[in-house]
């Protein structure tokens, strides 16, 4: 099965000035995977691929995910180790091609079972991070996760030797979703990108996830871009964005509205790929009509001409994660060291995280104008707010700061 690279692939469509759009899209049943991979194809836009699994294969429980293909039960995503190789086969013969690679996304803290599959399918791009896809989704403790994704990195690598360029993504710029600064989603991207750099892999992509403010998220991709250039020398990059992923708009014309906002964000701010939400997020489950209409969409208003805008390099936003990056690249040569000495000392620390490993002492919230800042950085290497709150979060406020997207778009 010959595919173009997904790297090269992406590289090569945002050098034309094209917008590359991706769904998340994953369905147990191999026909109808099959079908939401041709309609993705087929969308009027320039699209990649996604085969995303189900739970219980991101966990490991493949038993659970055995029994319920077994007795027909529906899964919410493609159990990609439970399918025979041959079924799996078929659901991509003649989709994935020179002109559409497929990738796959999982979210899995320990994904060699997953890594050993989409190998033998003859895939070679997938996402996660040794940080990114085990702090949101569990208790995997940090350190399993690291030693994971060492030898999952190590075991996707070893494709550069049959001739492949394989591709791994960073999920560090989605940490919990919302709520979490810029600073630190940028920065748990970039050094997730010099750790698969570290493991062999030279063709990787950055994320990064829209917020609360389209100019402080401009100025947070800028920053990706620019510690990227500056860290990852020699390798191919490009940036992600997704769409917001906290709490959707319940209207449909606020969803399309925000997701033609990330859109426009992509577009102003270079990065490369954009992953879509659909207008029924607030609601149900996306069918395969919803992917298409998000993905339409999407490209329609990336392909809106608009007027170059001044650079936003030099920002809060940049300080910020230069000095997260250098700090943590500083404790130790090894990358995945680094970030466990890092997140042990508080020197790294997501806003209300609850993961044991992650130390908890940072608060963040949305100021006046919208924009995503610390309340209280803990033992973070940067400098502390001007006005640190003593005032203890409620439970109100939290859901405020949650719904803030939501609220603004739907009115």
């Amino acid at each position: 099965m010959t595919s173009v690279p997904f790297g090269e692939f992406v590289s090569r469509a945002h050098a034309r000035g094209t917008l590359v759009v991706q769904p998340r899209m994953g369905f147990g049943e191999p026909d109808l995977m099959r079908q939401g991979l041709a309609a993705t194809k087929a969308a009027d836009a320039t699209t990649v691929g996604t085969l995303t699994l189900d739970s219980y294969t991101r966990v490991r429980d493949l038993e659970s995910a055995r029994k319920a293909v077994a007795d027909g039960i529906a899964l919410n995503g493609y159990p990609i180790g439970t399918h025979p190789p041959a079924t799996s086969l078929r659901v991509l013969d003649g989709i994935r091609d020179m002109d559409f690679p497929v990738q796959v996304r999982h979210g899995s803290a320990r994904p060699e079972h997953i890594f050993e599959a989409l190998i033998s399918l003859g895939l070679d791009a997938t996402e996660g991070g040794p940080v990114s896809y085990c702090l949101p989704y569990g208790r995997v403790p940090l350190r399993e996760a690291v030693e994971s994704w060492r030898t999952s990195c190590a075991m996707l690598a070893r494709l550069r030797d049959t001739g492949a360029v394989p591709h791994l993504e960073s999920f560090g710029g989605c940490m919990l979703g919302q709520l979490c600064p810029p600073s630190m989603l940028v920065a748990i991207s970039v050094l997730e990108g010099v750790f698969f750099a570290r493991h062999g892999l030279n063709s990787v992509s950055l994320s990064y996830a829209q917020q609360t403010s389209h100019a402080q998220d401009r100025e947070a991709v800028a920053a990706l871009r620019r510690l990227a250039t500056e860290l990852l020398p020699g390798v191919e990059w490009h940036i992600v964005l997704y769409a917001y992923m906290g709490v959707y708009p319940r209207s449909h014309r606020g969803a399309l509205n925000l997701l033609s906002a990330a859109s426009r964000l992509a577009v102003e701010s270079g990065a490369a790929r954009l992953i879509v939400k659909t207008a029924a997020e607030a609601h149900r489950i996306p069918t395969i009509a919803d992917n298409v209409e998000a993905l339409e969409t999407a490209a329609a208003v990336a392909r809106t001409p608009r007027a170059p805008l001044d650079d936003v390099a030099d920002s809060e936003v940049y300080d910020e994660a230069r000095a997260l990056v250098h700090t943590v690249l500083g404790l130790h040569e090894d990358p995945g060291e680094a970030l466990l000495i890092a997140f042990g000392r508080g020197l790294l620390d997501i806003p209300f995280c609850l993961h044991p490993d992650n130390a908890g002492h940072t608060r963040s919230f949305v100021d006046d104008a919208g924009r995503l800042q610390w309340s209280r950085t803990g033992s973070l290497p940067i400098r502390p707010p001007a006005s640190p709150s003593r005032r203890r979060l409620t439970s109100q406020d939290l859901l405020a700061a949650l719904s803030h997207v939501q609220r603004a778009y739907d009115s």
